[in-house]
C-alpha cells in the first residue's frame, strides 16, 4: 500500500482504514515517522510482535519502542512518571524523543525484552498520528528494515528491505514521503534520579537539561535500548570515519570503488563517488541513510565518512556513523 501522499482524501482514508484493519487482524504496517519508517504491530499482542521480530531477524531480548497517539495515551503504559519525564513529554511530544519508564502491566515482555522498563514515544508525522489515532492504541515499531541494517527514510527503502517477506493482504506499507529528521529518536532513561541518555537524536543534551533542570548522566549499561548495539545501521560497504584533512590519504587504504559522504566544504577527490554534500548537521542527518543505501546500490567497497562537527544533530550523526563503521 503506497502512494498515500499522491492519493486524494477519500483514497487516503480508505488506505488508512485498511491499515488499521491489518493491525487489528495481527498484521504489520510499515509507516512513516519524522525520524525513520517504523514496522508497527499491536503492542499488546505478543503474537503480532513475534512476527515483527521474525520479519526483521531481530533478537527477542532487544526491546521495542511503543508509539502512541498522545501523551494521555502513553500514561497508562508506565506506573511512574517522574517530574522530569512529564516536563520532557510536555516539551517534545509529539516529536523525536523516546522516554524509558517503569513499565505497567499493559506492556508485554515481547515489547520490553523482559526488562522492568518500557520505551514510549509520540511521533509528530501526520500519517503516523492519523494511524495511531485511528487504531486507538499503542504500536510497537522498530525501524522497517532487517536488523542491524540501514534504517529506511522512505517507503521505497522499506520495500527494498522487506518486499520479499511482507505478505499482500496480511501486511501494508503506508507512504509518507521522506522522513524529515532522518535518524532515530533520542532515547532518555527517566527511571533514576537524573535523566540518562541512551541514544542521541534530534533532541540534544542541552535541551533535556534545560527542560528538566537536571544534568544528563551516562547511560546505565544494564538498561537495554533500541539501536545501541556497537554494530548497527550498517551497509554492506565498509564505512570508515575520517577527518576532512585525511580523505585523500585514506583512499589508498580503502576497498574500491570508494565513495565519500562529507559536508559540502570537503572537496571530492578524483575517482571518488560523492554520495551527499550536506550543508549542516541537520541536512547530514536527513541524507545519511539514503546515502549509505546509495553506496550499496553503486557497489562501493568503502564509504569514507567525514562527520559534521557542529549543530544539534552532530552527536546523533556521529553515533550512527560510528556504529555503521564498527565491525564486531
Amino acid at each position: 500500500m503506497t502512494g498515500q501522499q499522491q492519493a486524494g482524501p477519500a483514497a487516503a482514508a480508505a488506505q488508512l482504514a485498511r491499515a488499521v484493519a491489518t493491525l487489528r487482524a495481527g498484521g504489520v504496517v510499515a509507516f512513516p515517522t519524522e525520524t525513520v519508517y517504523g514496522l508497527g504491530a499491536d503492542a499488546t499482542r505478543p503474537e503480532a510482535l513475534e512476527r515483527v521480530y521474525a520479519l526483521k531477524g531481530r533478537p527477542r531480548s532487544h526491546p521495542l519502542i511503543v508509539h502512541l497517539p498522545d501523551a494521555n495515551a502513553a500514561r497508562a503504559w508506565a506506573i511512574a512518571w517522574p517530574e522530569g519525564a512529564l516536563r520532557l513529554a510536555a516539551s517534545f511530544w509529539p516529536g523525536p524523543l523516546t522516554l524509558v519508564l517503569p513499565r505497567s502491566s499493559i506492556a508485554p515482555d515481547a515489547v520490553t525484552g523482559g526488562q522492568d522498563t518500557v520505551a514510549l514515544r509520540v511521533p509528530s508525522h501526520p500519517v503516523a498520528h492519523a494511524l495511531l489515532a485511528a487504531f486507538g492504541g499503542g504500536l510497537a515499531a522498530p525501524s522497517a528494515n532487517r536488523f542491524g541494517r540501514v534504517s529506511p527514510t522512505d517507503a521505497v527503502h522499506v520495500l527494498d528491505e522487506l518486499a520479499d517477506v511482507l505478505e499482500p493482504g496480511r501486511d501494508a506499507v503506508l507512504e509518507g514521503g521522506r522522513s524529515a529528521v532522518g535518524v532515530e529518536s533520542t532515547i532518555v532513561d527517566c527511571t533514576g534520579d537524573a535523566p540518562r541518555l541512551l541514544r542521541p537524536g534530534a533532541v540534544g543534551v542541552e535541551e533535556i537539561e534545560a527542560v528538566t533542570g537536571l544534568d544528563v548522566v551516562a547511560a546505565d549499561p544494564r538498561v537495554r535500548a533500541p539501536g545501541t548495539l556497537a554494530s548497527h545501521y550498517a551497509p554492506a560497504a565498509r564505512v570508515v570515519l575520517v577527518a576532512a584533512a585525511d580523505v585523500v590519504g585514506s583512499i589508498g587504504h580503502a576497498l574500491h570503488p570508494v565513495a565519500l559522504l562529507a559536508p559540502v566544504a570537503v572537496p571530492t577527490p578524483e575517482g571518488v563517488v560523492r554520495l551527499a554534500a550536506p550543508n549542516d548537521a541537520a541536512d547530514y542527518a536527513r541524507a545519511l541513510y539514503a546515502a549509505l543505501r546509495e553506496a550499496d546500490a553503486l557497489g562501493a567497497g568503502t564509504v569514507l565518512a567525514v562527520a559534521p562537527d557542529a549543530g544539534p544533530l552532530a552527536a546523533a550523526v556521529l553515533d550512527r556513523l560510528g556504529r555503521a563503521a564498527h565491525r564486531g
